[in-house]
């Protein structure tokens, strides 16, 4: 007995493109894989010591965050400018240089308890 085709729904095009996505990524190179993974952990190095440095130099650490926060606006900005639709491993590593660094100041937000 067969089974009836799934119905085209979000979720089950959601599944269909995760499952291309792990797909793509299984077979991609070692070297993609390895400079994103080396980009996320950079971005959150980063993160922990230069925004420390960074914010206690400024004095004003609200106008500190807003730097920050408009700098990685421009990075998204460009990003969608002109990486297009297959980005380069450049932007893919600029992505995850920005996520590790993004995650690291909201986990030292959450220990400071602000």
């Amino acid at each position: 007995m067969t089974r009836p085709p799934l119905q085209r729904t979000r979720f089950n095009s959601l599944l269909e493109q995760l499952g291309t996505r792990l797909i793509n990524w299984l077979g991609s190179r070692w070297l993609d894989k390895s400079v994103a993974l080396l980009a996320l952990f950079l971005g959150a190095y980063a993160a922990a010591n230069v925004t420390s440095l960074y914010l206690t130099l400024l004095q004003v650490q609200s106008l500190g965050a807003l730097g920050l926060l408009l700098f990685f606006e421009a990075l998204i900005r460009l990003r969608q400018h002109y990486a297009g639709r297959q980005p380069g491993l450049g932007w893919i590593a600029l992505d995850n240089f920005r996520i590790g660094f993004t995650y690291l100041i909201v986990l030292e937000a959450f220990k400071l308890g602000s």
